[in-house]
């Protein structure tokens, strides 16, 4: 077998254990085999539509398997998987299909109208519906074994993560990286082949994906897809399918702590709860320990595929609010601007190494060089180190703001409100919210002689921008504050506008 990479893992399982469950979806359940013999199918398939190595193919859905198929059977060719986020726009689909260079778009039911109405200025080719389409497809394919060679340093996918220039950025991962990163989590939460994981968090984010779903099929254990999450239908999920493992952000875990069955909900199976997105309410770990559960916390980015620092069970509570300390193959610094490493309780950057870590983003060789330093990845956030070596993350030197475990970058909702006749100057900040945790908020100056309504210039962001990137709230202001120089001070702003 030639391949190394990620599309040889459905190949990989099948030999060892082909008749255990790998997806469940619904009443649907599918074995290593069957995924193996599908992905091969789907690989042919693509081929046989002209796809090649190296060329890019996107995908558009909630989770369901054909999602992990298609990720797979861009592997097998040798190709690059492009995930896309079903809570963007049309026009923001539209712009990572072009940035990428997708000739291929598989796209589920629930989204064939915003893909009928996309624009033709990209350079997708094949657009493949699944359900009935995409199971003819298959059927009619070779199963072949695809015997393609793919190294660990090809690039895997491109996931996009929002950039502080107004538009978003193709982090390439490669084979490696994911594989490193699954390897990380096997290490640091001690997966077992019987684990029943259930993904309800998104695919087409980094965490749903390379810190659930890969580790527990790299280890043979059974993914149990949801195409969203709902707090009442978790519990029965729970029960139903004895669910061993989950990963959410903390919004998911309060809605359930928060729900009328979680006193009597059984919750016996469980063994591994991880969270990211955001940190973790005190209060909440305190929810989950009467239960007799614990937080397993994280920090990472897309950049780093995504898995950084890793606070364990023994010390959840004790460094409660911490981000924890490296993963196994993973190394973090917290640096001052000159690299040089900060002492025990000084503030810095959080910088990391691994082979985990990306090499670049897509067609941006400028953005690239900039977003490393000596071998490097700068992640923009600002930490501290305790005594004990564990990271404690303080601020976000990029201005993003997490809402709902989504990140948000207040640069790209500027661009968009200050295309806005009424509008001369704007910034966007976070203010606290008690279900997302924090969401945008627009302050706005008016151009000279304008009377702006704040409804109207949200109702103007609607169908521009994803739904969770609009902010809740428009405050209107005379003047913004900047320095000599003209730059904003940010600071000043969240100290006049951030309360609730």
């Amino acid at each position: 077998m030639r391949n190394e990479g990620l599309g040889s893992w459905p190949a990989r399982r099948a030999r060892k254990t082909p008749h255990r469950t790998a997806l469940v979806h619904g009443g649907h359940t599918v074995d290593y085999g069957t995924l193996h013999t599908r992905t091969t199918r789907l690989a042919h398939a693509l081929r046989a539509r002209g796809l090649r190595r190296g060329d890019r193919i996107a995908y558009l859905g909630p989770n369901h398997p054909s999602y992990l198929e298609t990720l797979f059977a861009a592997g097998t060719l040798g190709a690059v998987f492009v995930p896309l986020n079903i809570r963007l726009a049309g026009p923001e689909i539209a712009y990572q299909l072009a940035d990428s260079g997708a000739k291929a778009l598989v796209f589920g039911p629930s989204h064939a109208g915003l893909v009928a109405g996309l624009p033709g200025s990209t350079d997708v080719r094949l657009y493949l519906e699944t359900g009935p389409e995409y199971e003819a497809a298959l059927a009619e394919a070779s199963g072949e074994p695809v015997d393609e060679p793919v190294g660990p340093d090809d690039t895997c996918l491109i996931m996009y993560t929002s950039g502080t220039t107004g538009r978003p950025k193709g982090a390439m991962l490669t084979h490696g990286n994911l594989t490193w990163n699954a390897v990380n989590v096997l290490v640091d939460t001690d997966l077992i082949a019987d684990e029943r994981a259930l993904v309800s968090a998104p695919l087409f984010h980094t965490a749903g994906l390379n810190m659930l779903t890969l580790p527990v099929l790299l280890k043979g254990g059974t993914c149990v897809l949801v195409e969203s999450f709902d707090p009442d239908a978790t519990f029965d999920l729970i029960e139903r399918h004895r669910i061993t493992f989950m990963f959410g952000v903390p919004t998911m875990f309060d809605q359930m702590a928060r729900h009328p069955r979680w006193p009597d909900a059984d919750l016996s199976s469980l063994r591994i709860l991880t969270c990211g997105g955001s940190p973790v309410p005190t209060p909440l770990i305190a929810a989950y320990q009467e239960r007799g559960l614990t937080f397993l916390q994280g920090y990472g980015m897309t950049e780093a595929a995504p898995g950084t620092l890793f606070l364990d069970a023994e010390h959840a509570v004790t460094k409660a609010g911490s981000a924890g300390v490296p993963h196994f193959f993973s190394d973090v610094r917290v640096v001052r601007p000159d690299l040089t490493p900060v002492g025990a309780g000084e503030v810095g950057e959080v910088v990391v190494r691994g082979p985990h870590v990306m090499p670049g983003y897509w067609g941006l060789p400028e953005e690239t060089a900039a977003s490393f330093a000596d071998g490097w990845f700068r992640s923009g956030d600002a930490a501290r180190i305790d005594e004990d070596g564990y990271v404690h993350i303080v601020d976000r030197l990029k201005d993003m703001i997490i809402s709902g475990g989504e990140n948000v970058y207040p640069a790209e909702i500027e661009d968009r409100l200050l295309a806005h006749p009424g509008i001369a100057e704007c910034a966007v900040i976070g203010v606290p919210d008690d279900t997302w945790g924090e969401v945008p908020r627009a302050v706005v100056v008016p151009r000279e002689g304008t009377e702006l309504d704040p409804d109207e210039v949200l109702a103007s962001l609607a169908g521009r921008l994803a739904k969770y990137k609009i902010p809740k709230s428009v405050v209107l202001a005379d003047a913004l504050p900047r320095t000599a120089s003209g730059k904003l001070l940010k600071s000043r702003l969240r100290d006049r506008y951030g309360n609730r």
